[in-house]
């Protein structure tokens, strides 16, 4: 380590160039590194949807779900199939381990999918695969308003403004939602078609003959080839009227004689309105690596010059703006930055101005050094790695202040200032060796973590790890280098006035403690041992969690009616939630979705599928207000809980990994009957917790379907053809659509057969269906078939294959999510007995949790292997390790002393906090020991060696200790739920292992260390 001392000092012109060199690689990595808002999750979880419309949730269960789940279950490294069976629709969700490639499991996923595809029903109107990404989310979401233009004409203006927001480098998809289809109607004159001896089939044989789009083959002329190609799609409804149509008579008529065609909007699956009015709804995502700001600047200028070209009766807004949330916690973590930059170099002071200088020089080149290797690694900014950037501030500055105080010393001892420079950095250069790669083992695991936990803060320990790095060799060359020209040669040997304070303190409060401590060496350990162990109770008091709320101005309110509750019905209650939403002053717009949730606001919280029984309300405050905003919330709770007969429900967005609920347990067993009934018990005794709100049972509400049971020998004596009676009720209610009609524009459209029938959708259109005969006449429905009553379950839930049932709850304000669910946990033991063949898991939160601090474990096994070997090649001693080592519980007492003081929970973060601990109080303790066994190398007493070396290295390790606090404390008092308990834990840790260690690890050395024979044994 001399050697590169000595040549950054020696050929200062390098060092320079150097320097200069990675801080204009850093500076351009930074303009140039994309910003997002949270870190982009490649979650290996992948969305099967199938719609097969008219299908109850027992039919989709057996015709569909089960053999997808079949199919998929064999495939490696599957972790988890659960899925849903409902009215029309079957949603399956596979997971796979994580660490996957994601990319060639949806491969897989869709190749299974696709080879059964000729199995399934022919009914099957969609079937695909989504992969669950980050960037799903749109980056923008705009509304065209208007409540009096045509549908199908705000459509096209729709996908207009779409299509320019596809052209836009960067963005990976762009999209419509909330416009019903458009369809070409062909609704069919029934007295007409009887007059003439027709069936309504025969129009739909007619438009189907003519509809098919066929490639006949392919004809040369001279050198070139051309494709022969039957176009059959129809160009505008004039050509679908002029379809022929014949008669059994030989009469040669066409469709417009027995049908009136026009164009129409088919019934509509997914409403939209904006602040109350009639809308449709813009979407825009980006791709991977790209720049979010870039991107929604060029939306914006597109927005506004699709603006200028809308008529009048259209308005254009912009709704969701996620680079608004990208900025607003850049620009908070950009203050806490500078704010801690301002108190690392206050805390510098004591050091001299020029001193202090030097050691914040450091700063912005081990950042910029942080920010190419966080580049290289593959990360983005997010307020991970910033807040990881801002948590270095005050770790990357202890190596070149122990440099500094060193060479600081050898100069007012009268060395050169080249001399002071080298032979005082390579003096403590193994040692800040060790104190570095001891920190840095604290944060090396973090990075292997498992489960989405680990992949959501990955880029935090990354961002810390090159910039600790950097510090190191920075401290190494760059420091010595500066010193010796900057550092003045002639300063008091006692330094400026802080210094002598600090100096005058330690003489008169540290020493004569120290002193009394190692007369009774095994007395003062007791007493801090005492005090150590305070730290069990304390984290029993203050519980665990996982993640916290995201604090985003943005949230959902969901709406659940019973299964089978109409759209229209379901409209209703989401109108009078936005109407209710629209009256509160901090609320800046509301979007209604009904039919289908709101587009995806947040990386963890997917969009609901299609269900006419679900709404989902969008809303925006004007912004967060950490004090008034939950109150606001806790009073729309309490509003919603009176509108009867929905479940409603406010969701908050909350940071890390997808989770089903913050409480979620899980009956599982084969019989629906039983889990319905389970279910109901288990229901009623959660609402009895306080601690939970929002319980929710998904077999609460059942189903009833109209079944026609055929009187296929009574069919048969009335001459009706196999098949004419579905396809009669067919066309009345849901319609056929033989052929496709395609625009000037190019745009595709179904063409839809219809019989006239008024209220179609209402149960009494069923009366007025009549099927015809193979003798030209027409038979009402109600001769024909019996009309019974069907009742099930509204949806079934299969996890693993299995059938089960998941109550799901969201946790009361001031409650903690794990007592929570040891409490749901207990009353559900107590009040549901389960017989036999069923039984309780738990998912949700604490399903995650386990998973996540599982993971934990491996991480701080490996933290504490690597010190301990980095310790044993410093030291060469096992007891000098233990001595150094065993400050790791005195930090554990202070960091759950500030969270209980502070009201936190044990978080994820704050465990992750409590790891990077470890390496800070290590780092202190080698400095300590490494100084008291070059003293006793020097020949000086083990005694005096001892209090030498502790009032030594005390003022360096304060002056560390300080610095990082002062770099953690505008984190600290952010008041985020993410990085807050990280910052509180770690100071409240150095806080107590700064006081309690300085006397510990002196006495516990006395014990432990080797002694010369001429030494006697500790008392």
């Amino acid at each position: 380590m001399t050697r590169i001392i000595a040549f950054a000092v020696g050929r200062w012109q390098f060092s320079l160039l150097a320097t200069l060199l990675i801080a204009a690689l850093g500076v351009l990595t930074f303009v140039s590194l994309p910003q997002t808002e949270d870190p982009q999750l490649n979650f290996p979880l992948y969305i099967v949807t199938a719609v097969l419309p008219g299908a109850n949730p027992r039919d989709i269960e057996q015709q569909v779900t089960k053999p997808i789940e079949d199919a998929l279950s064999g495939l490696d490294a599957m972790r988890e199939i659960s899925s849903t069976s409902s009215d029309g629709v079957a949603v399956i969700r596979a997971e796979y381990l994580w660490g996957t490639d994601t990319d060639r499991k949806y491969d897989e996923v869709v190749r299974e999918v696709n080879a059964l595809r000729a199995t399934l029903p022919a009914g099957i109107t969609r079937l695909e695969v989504e992969r669950a990404r980050p960037n799903n989310v749109p980056i923008v979401e705009v509304a065209l308003i208007s409540d009096v233009l045509p549908m199908r004409v705000l459509d096209k203006s729709a996908r207009d403004l779409r299509d320019r927001f596809a052209r836009i480098a960067g963005i990976r998809l762009a999209e419509v939602h909330g416009v019903p289809s458009n369809e070409l109607a062909v609704s069919i004159d029934t007295a007409r078609l009887a007059a003439l001896g027709l069936a309504p089939g025969a129009v739909v044989d007619a438009l189907r003959a003519g509809g098919i789009d066929t490639p006949i083959g392919s004809v040369n002329a001279g050198d070139r080839r051309f494709n022969v190609r039957y176009a059959g799609d129809y160009p505008d409804a004039a050509t679908v009227a002029a379809v022929p149509l014949p008669t059994p008579g030989g009469k040669l008529l066409t469709v417009g004689d027995v049908a009136q065609v026009r164009w129409d909007s088919a019934e509509p699956t997914h409403v939209v309105r904006y602040n109350g009015h009639r809308a449709v709804l813009v979407t825009a995502s980006q791709g991977d690596r790209q720049d979010i700001g870039a991107l929604t600047a060029q939306i914006s200028q597109a927005t506004e010059a699709f603006r200028r070209t809308l008529p009048g009766s259209v308005r254009l807004e912009t709704g969701f703006v996620q680079s608004a949330n990208v900025h607003h916690r850049m620009h908070q973590l950009a203050r806490d930055f500078l704010l801690a930059f301002v108190i690392v170099g206050i805390t510098l002071l004591p050091l001299g101005w020029r001193a202090a200088g030097v050691v914040m020089i450091a700063i912005p080149v081990s950042l910029l050094i942080g920010v190419l290797v966080l580049a290289m690694a593959g990360y983005n900014l997010n307020q991970l790695s910033v807040a990881g950037f801002v948590l270095s501030l005050g770790l990357l500055v202890d190596d070149a202040i122990v440099v500094i105080e060193n060479v600081s010393r050898w100069l007012r001892s009268g060395a050169s200032r080249t001399h002071a420079a080298i032979a005082g950095t390579g003096q403590i250069a193994l040692a800040v060796l060790g104190c570095t790669a001891c920190l840095m083992f604290a944060f090396l695991p973090l990075i292997a973590l498992p489960e989405g936990s680990g992949e959501f803060i990955r880029s935090m320990p990354v961002a810390v790890l090159g910039t600790v790095g950097g510090s190191l060799i920075v401290a190494m060359t760059l420091i010595p280098f500066v010193a010796s020209r900057l550092l003045p040669r002639d300063a008091d040997p006692e330094g400026n006035r802080l210094l002598r304070a600090l100096h005058a303190g330690i003489e008169r409060v540290y020493s004569p403690l120290l002193h009394r401590a190692l007369d009774r060496p095994w007395r003062a350990l007791g007493v801090i041992a005492l005090i150590a162990l305070l730290a069990v109770p304390l984290t029993a008091a203050i519980g665990s969690s996982l993640f916290p709320p995201a604090d985003l101005p943005q949230f959902l309110v969901r709406v659940e009616m019973p299964r089978g509750t109409a759209l229209a019905a379901t409209d209703r209650v989401v109108h009078a939630v936005a109407t209710r939403l629209a009256r509160e002053p901090s609320v800046a717009w509301t979007i209604e979705n009904t039919g289908r949730g709101n587009p995806q606001l947040y990386y963890n919280n997917p969009a609901s599928v299609e269900d006419p029984a679900l709404g989902e309300v969008a809303v925006a405050f004007h912004a967060w207000d950490a004090r008034r905003s939950p109150a606001v919330l806790a009073g729309l709770r309490a509003d919603f809980a009176k509108i009867p007969g929905a479940r409603i429900n406010v969701i908050e967005f909350v940071q890390g990994p997808q989770v089903l609920a913050p409480v979620a347990l899980r009956i599982v067993g084969p019989d629906i009957a039983v889990l319905t009934r389970l279910a109901d018990a288990g229901e009623n005794a959660l609402r009895t917790l306080p601690a939970l709100r929002d319980v929710t049972n998904p077999l609460r509400a059942r189903r009833t379907d109209l079944h026609l049971a055929v009187d296929e020998a009574r069919a048969r004596a009335l001459e009706v053809a196999p098949g004419a009676l579905r396809e009669a009720v067919q066309l009345a209610i849901g319609g056929a659509s033989p052929a496709i009609a395609r625009d000037a524009d190019g745009d595709q459209y179904p063409v839809t057969v219809r019989l006239p029938m008024v209220g179609r959708r209402e149960i009494g259109a069923l009366d007025r269906i009549f099927v015809p005969t193979l003798a030209g006449g027409n038979v009402p429905l109600s001769a024909l078939a019996a009309i019974t009553l069907d009742s099930g379950p509204g949806a079934i839930e299969r996890h693993q294959r299995e059938r089960a049932v998941t109550l799901t709850a969201y946790v009361a304000t001031g409650e903690l999510v794990s007592r929570a669910t040891a409490q749901a946990i207990d009353r559900l033991n107590t009040a549901v007995p389960l017989p036999p063949g069923y039984h309780l898991e738990v998912a949700g939160e604490a399903e995650s949790s386990a998973r996540s601090f599982g993971g934990l474990l491996p991480a701080i096994v490996v933290a504490t292997v690597g010190i301990l070997a980095v310790l044993v090649l410093e030291f060469g001693s096992f007891r000098n390790v233990l001595a150094v080592a065993t400050v790791i519980p005195l930090g554990f007492f202070g960091a759950v002393l500030a969270l209980w003081l502070t009201g936190n929970s044990l978080s994820f973060t704050a465990a992750i906090g409590m790891i990077a601990l470890v390496g800070i109080e290590i780092k202190n303790s080698i400095l300590l020991v490494d100084f008291t066994e070059q003293l006793r190398r020097d020949g000086m007493a083990m005694r005096e060696a001892v209090e030498r070396a502790g009032e030594t290295r005390f003022l360096p390790v304060l002056l560390t200790s300080i610095t990082a606090i002062g770099g953690l404390l505008p984190l600290a008092i952010e008041g985020s739920g993410l990085y807050s308990p990280l910052a509180i834990t770690m100071i409240g840790g150095l806080v107590t292992s700064t006081l309690l260690a300085r006397i510990a690890t002196p006495a516990l050395y006395l014990l432990l260390a080797e002694r010369a024979p001429s030494e006697g044994v500790a008392a």
